[in-house]
């Protein structure tokens, strides 16, 4: 599933290519994409030709395009495969197109492509957040948390909030009502750099431990979108249908039996939330709760 980096990847080229131009046409193709606009694929079609798309804008993994002069916008969400792809109109079409937009200018559309149609677009209202009113975001997305790499992010607020929780440090990092945008991958590799364990309870880290892993977030995602996001497959791709390459860099996630880059032990997995979660057993150690599931103590036992 794309996170952040590849988001906002994304992102970055729709501000490039889409935004500011006015919609002539849209086609959809698949009923199942615009599923979450409960009005209707015509209705969406008949609402958004005509508008201008004002800008691009990101929160976690929603990408929406403000529609110029109203209040509301053009929402996506990639899901588990979906693309966003600017096209030029005689290209072929992709085999799992499901949305056409063509602009008035006639140059490149804007494709939505979906393999397995768990993302989808749909027009949205925009309402304040709640802690800068005068920002506005979908309506469906005001409870989702700011991002690690939002200017406005709150880091004594989020220290606050992690540090009253009783659940394991990676699970809190997936609660996007927490903190936005960390997914599976980059929380192993932000978590593996702070020399911290996932099962570790996030009520036992101290404030030094929150900052300390709250850099490392930071630096992992950063680097991320330096390298355009993480490819494992053909699935993720940027709107000119490019890969990411930071998978080149990762020291932990998807390394199991691999040396550890620092110490040179195996990176371990476990399984984790239908997922698994790669670590070093030696530099992020278990907590005695979470020991017996290491495959190092589980070596050791009779």
């Amino acid at each position: 599933m794309p996170e952040l980096p590849e988001v906002e990847t994304v992102r970055d080229g729709l501000a490039r290519w889409v935004a500011g131009r006015t919609v002539a046409r849209v086609e959809v193709t698949h009923a199942r994409a615009v599923r979450r606009h409960l009005a209707g694929a015509q209705d969406l079609a008949a609402r958004l030709t005509g508008a201008t798309l004002a800008s691009a804008e990101r929160r976690g993994k929603y990408l929406w395009l403000p529609l110029a002069g109203r209040a509301e916008a053009l929402v996506a969400h990639l899901g588990m495969s979906g693309q966003l792809l600017v096209q030029p109109p005689e290209s072929a079409d992709e085999k799992h197109l499901h949305v056409r937009i063509g602009f008035t200018d006639g140059g490149r559309e804007l494709r939505f492509v979906d393999q397995r149609t768990f993302g989808g677009v749909l027009l949205d209202v925009l309402a304040p957040t709640v802690d800068h009113p005068e920002q506005q975001v979908p309506a469906q997305i005001v409870h989702i948390a700011r991002d690690p790499v939002d200017p406005l992010f709150d880091e004594a607020e989020f220290s606050r909030r992690l540090r009253r929780r009783d659940s394991a440090i990676k699970r809190a990092l997936l609660d996007q009502s927490l903190v936005s945008g960390i997914g599976n991958i980059y929380a192993d590799e932000s978590l593996w750099r702070a020399r911290l364990h996932g099962e570790r309870p996030a009520r036992g880290l101290t404030r030094r431990q929150v900052e300390d892993l709250l850099g490392h977030v930071r630096d992992v995602l950063g680097a991320a979108l330096r390298a355009g996001g993480t490819s494992f497959d053909a699935l993720y791709v940027n709107v000119n249908g490019q890969s990411g390459y930071f998978d080149r860099s990762l020291s932990a996630y998807g390394r199991e039996g691999e040396p550890c880059p620092r110490c040179g032990t195996a990176i371990a997995r476990n399984s984790f939330m239908n997922r698994s979660s790669f670590f070093c057993p030696s530099c992020q150690r278990p907590p005695r709760r979470a020991a017996l599931s290491s495959p190092r103590r589980a070596a050791l036992s009779p």
